[in-house]
């Protein structure tokens, strides 16, 4: 079976970053993406098949993305990198002894599969983004609340507005892009309400702050943007309630003291959107199943462990991008570029110049400090918990109550989030905790911060992604199928901005 020299998972700021690194230095690249195209969350856009010039449009570090793009599409057209979109890895399969392979097996993000079942390479670089984190609140469940990174892609992918009259709510610097993309697509944004007590919190860290001297200029660009379109920004503000029958259609708005409790005074908005951001919460299903460690970051996400060059615990296997901490796509980016090159090293193939490697850890280390500043500066709140009643729902797909947590927890001894999993539900339906699995661990803890320990079951998943039992079960239609050969070029078609075009038609057929 043929092996690629690695294979690149996610197609976002870190793998295209990764990617390119790689087949620069001479690499045979498989990149996987669950998506229909490169640009993974951040540079999310519509189809560039339907639009044949550049969509910019609500982007930051746009021409490092194009740029990016067109290497890739380069090394496509000759042979170095196979790029395989609208597929997913269901499953990673650790080599059997250091002599063979990783191989990870595929399917499709939507419709039938087709195309190959599996990919094998000696390498591994698992670029798998993030997701929005989300807390519960009375109402949370109602059409119409929505996390703030899904009303985002909406945006960026379809130019859709999820609503009218909306209020941006959670904490940190992601907020903004969200009210700010909504005001100028025409809804009207009534507040951005920032948990956090923001100026008290940077000045904890002003050197961190100063790290990235670019993202001031970006804070300032978001400040403008509110101030011309009358957006409240209202810092120390939480939403305790949503309301409305069929959908939302009012908030219930709260102060928090300098002790993080919920002032009595509140306020209710009407609204029929209301975008929760907490943060994001990292995608280490393959990660784990990796065997990588993970430890706890400053924001309370469980991250992959990786060393100066971007290598994990597990030989063999790289981690760049949200997995290793949120910190924006500027040091994803960074990451991706030392994870490929690192990974081009360890196989053999040509030393950087020492100065390129200096450049991209001395952007690393920057990008972390900035990272640590924000997560200081906009904690997710202390006593969230306050404001839920018993029958507010924690787990939505199993419908488990935050009443039926604490009961598992004080009265039927679950001390942690897998106890309160096997007890009361959370975590077992749909989504398999992705949405509810930090607060379920939040509420299981003791001290309501879970460790590491509390976190790693929640995230590891041995299924990483929906799969068909046909697929499960290695049927004939699923097994007949060969694995990838590296260098094809027939899985995937590219526009160029010439008007040409590149490759096939994509198949159906997806990770991230």
């Amino acid at each position: 079976m043929p092996v690629a020299d690695v294979a690149v998972v996610g197609a976002g700021p870190a793998g295209l970053a990764a990617t390119v690194a790689a087949a620069d230095a001479g690499l045979t690249v498989t990149l996987i993406d669950s998506a229909a195209q490169t640009g993974g969350q951040f540079w999310r856009h519509p189809d560039e098949r339907t639009r044949p010039t550049d969509e910019n449009r609500g982007h930051h570090l746009w021409r490092t993305y194009t740029g990016l793009r067109d290497t890739l599409r380069m090394h496509v057209g000759t042979g170095r990198i196979s790029a395989l979109f609208s597929r997913q890895v269901w499953f990673l399969e650790p080599p059997a002894d250091p002599s063979t392979p990783f191989t990870l097996h595929l399917t499709a993000s939507f419709g039938a599969h087709q195309g190959p079942a599996a990919v094998r390479a000696r390498r591994l670089i698992l670029c798998t983004g993030g997701y929005d984190r989300q807390l519960p609140v009375p109402g949370w469940d109602l059409p119409g609340v929505m996390a703030a990174g899904g009303v985002q892609a909406l945006l960026k992918a379809h130019r859709t507005v999820a609503g009218a009259r909306a209020l941006v709510a959670g904490t940190g610097p992601f907020l903004l892009p969200v009210a700010t993309g909504l005001a100028q697509a025409g809804a009207e944004v009534v507040a951005v309400c920032e948990a956090a007590a923001v100026i008290r919190g940077w000045a904890r860290n002003p050197l961190g702050a100063l790290a990235m001297p670019a993202k001031a200029i970006e804070g300032a660009e978001y400040a403008y943007h509110l101030a011309r379109h009358r957006i409240p920004y209202r810092t120390c503000t939480v939403v305790t309630a949503v309301h409305g029958d069929d959908r939302v259609t009012s908030a219930t708005l709260a102060r928090l003291g300098r002790d993080g409790r919920i002032d009595e005074r509140a306020q209710t908005v009407d609204v029929d959107l209301v975008a929760f951001g907490w943060g994001f919460t990292p995608s280490l299903e393959l990660i784990t199943a990796a065997g990588a460690a993970t430890r706890v970051d400053v924001d309370g996400s469980l991250v992959a462990v990786v060393d100066a060059a971007q290598r994990s615990t597990v030989p063999g296997v790289y981690v760049a991008g949200e997995a290793t901490g949120v910190g924006g796509a500027a040091l994803a980016v960074a990451e991706g570029e030392l994870a490929g090159t690192t990974a081009a090293v360890d196989g053999g193939h040509r030393e950087p110049h020492p100065r390129t490697v200096r450049t991209l850890t001395s952007r690393i280390t920057r990008g972390r400090r900035f990272a640590a500043a924000m997560h200081t500066a906009h904690p997710v709140p202390e006593h969230w918990q306050d404001w839920l009643r018993p029958d507010t729902l924690v787990c939505r797909c199993e419908e488990t109550t935050f009443g039926s947590l604490q009961n598992a927890r004080d009265d039927l001894g679950a001390a942690d989030a897998r106890t309160a999993k096997l007890i009361a539900r959370p975590g077992m339906g749909w989504c398999q905790g992705r949405v509810c699995g930090f607060a379920t661990a939040a509420i299981a803890s003791p001290c309501g911060r879970p460790g590491a320990d509390e976190l790693a079951p929640i995230a590891k998943r041995v299924i990483a992604a929906p799969v068909t039992l046909g697929e499960l079960a290695g049927d004939d239609a699923a097994t007949a199928r060969d694995t990838h050969e590296p260098g094809s070029a027939d899985q995937v078609r590219y526009d160029r901005p010439d008007g040409a075009a590149t490759g096939t038609t994509a198949t159906e057929g997806g990770t991230c």
